[in-house]
């Protein structure tokens, strides 16, 4: 009889991978890492996982060498990781098609990805948006600015980690940007399409679900504008009876309208002066570290669960205990080389913090980019209140220094 194994498409970026690998070891079953680089990731070798190199980009590719391993082994599931986006899921999703897996829609999925068609769909269906507009060129950009009203948000129309993303308060940072996304310097994977949106403002939420359940709604904090880079990450958020059911509420009509029904989705919010407003909708599983923050806060394992979606059984997504579980993103204040970066074991041995992770090497060149890039690492903590879960995180934070020699300037 052959081995039962699940299939996993790892895409560009560092992530949650390991943690899938070790869901579906843990499960019984084997698993095969497909990938357009197995070199760079380091877990396929600690946990020895047999890693195969294809271009994870080309379906067709990706179909022939499931169909060869279907030869040798009973493929029983296939998914992504979520670090890459949206894109590994809508390919996840043919090929689960394709074979007659479970998994979800892929035409679902593809309408998601597409940040104008998702707001298309929503906006027609009543759900709470930003006003938006669509633009290819620079003067499209500056008419959609001045039709919306300053300050507006530009960001592509595809892409995940606010890449690309940018709040423009006037002028001239509109026309900035717009030479920025436009102009060569920012890497498209499409053809260029901006969404031009309306400044949300207020507190941001995020809302985690599987299949057609909220598990757990999240707070995010932000490092000061025009950028997006992730500060702080708190499960469960500080919400009101009211502003929970109406997040919910607005997430399932997210669900409806876009016919999201199987899998993981990650939905986020601002808080606005007219409630719950849908910043995006993202069909897939939160990146890392929000799987662990949820599991320490409640205890639903959303990795496990999902591959028990992928394989075809049930989900256990009963919450089993209640505590505030923070992630603090450690970002840097400059560009220049990494010296040294030091602390982490003795903030791991403060009580109450799970998890010390750096995401870069000494000596590594940091280069800001006003996205989730410029993290370069994270510490967890959980309590049973969210006081005291702040306060093991600032004594942690405490233990951690590093050092950043600016890049040499180049004389006139």
């Amino acid at each position: 009889m052959p081995k039962k194994a699940v299939i996993l498409l790892e895409g560009t970026r560092m992530g949650t991978g390991q943690r899938y690998v070790q869901a579906v070891k843990r499960s019984g079953l084997h698993p095969i890492v497909l990938s357009a680089d197995p070199a760079r990731f380091n877990y396929l070798a600690t946990e020895n996982i047999e890693a195969i190199r294809v271009d994870t980009d080309d379906l067709d590719a990706l179909i022939r060498e499931c169909s060869r391993l279907r030869e040798t082994y009973d493929i029983v599931g296939i998914t992504g990781h979520p670090n890459p986006g949206e894109a590994v899921y809508a390919t996840v999703a043919k090929l689960c098609r394709h074979f007659g897996l479970p998994g979800p829609n892929p035409a679902s999925i593809d309408q998601c990805c597409d940040k104008f068609t998702q707001r298309q769909l929503l906006a027609e269906a009543g759900v709470p948006v930003p006003a938006y507009r669509m633009a290819t060129n620079g003067a499209e950009v500056e008419s959609a600015a001045a039709e919306i009203g300053l300050p507006v948000i530009l960001k592509p129309a595809a892409g995940n980690g606010s890449t690309g993303v940018r709040l423009c308060r006037d002028a001239e940072e509109l026309a900035e940007h717009t030479v920025y996304l436009l102009g060569g310097t920012y890497e498209w994977q499409t053809s260029p399409r901006i969404l031009v949106e309306e400044f949300a403002q207020g507190p941001y939420f995020i809302a985690d679900i599987m299949g057609n359940r909220v598990i757990e709604i999240g707070a995010g904090k932000f490092g000061p504008p025009p950028h997006f880079v992730y500060l702080e990450y708190t499960y469960p958020a500080p919400l009101t009876d009211d502003q929970r059911t109406r997040i919910t509420d607005v997430s399932l009509s997210c669900l409806r309208v876009l016919d999201l029904n199987w899998g993981p989705t990650n939905i986020e919010f601002r808080w606005t002066e007219r409630g719950p407003v849908v910043i995006e909708v993202n069909p897939r599983l939160a990146g890392s570290p929000d799987p662990q923050l949820i599991q320490l806060a409640c205890g639903v394992d959303l990795i496990t669960e999902h591959i028990k979606l992928v394989v075809g059984d049930e989900c256990d997504l009963r919450k089993r205990h209640s505590q505030t579980a923070t992630a603090r993103f450690l970002v840097p204040d400059r560009d220049g080389t990494l010296d040294w970066i030091d602390g982490a074991s003795q903030a791991a041995d403060v009580p109450g913090v799970a998890e010390v992770k750096w995401y870069v090497k000494q000596k590594a060149p940091l280069i800001r980019r006003g996205d989730a890039r410029d993290c370069i690492g994270h510490i967890i903590a959980a309590s049973p209140t969210p006081t005291q879960t702040s306060a093991i995180l600032q004594r942690a934070l405490a233990s951690i220094t590093w050092s950043i020699t600016p890049f040499p300037t180049i004389d006139e």
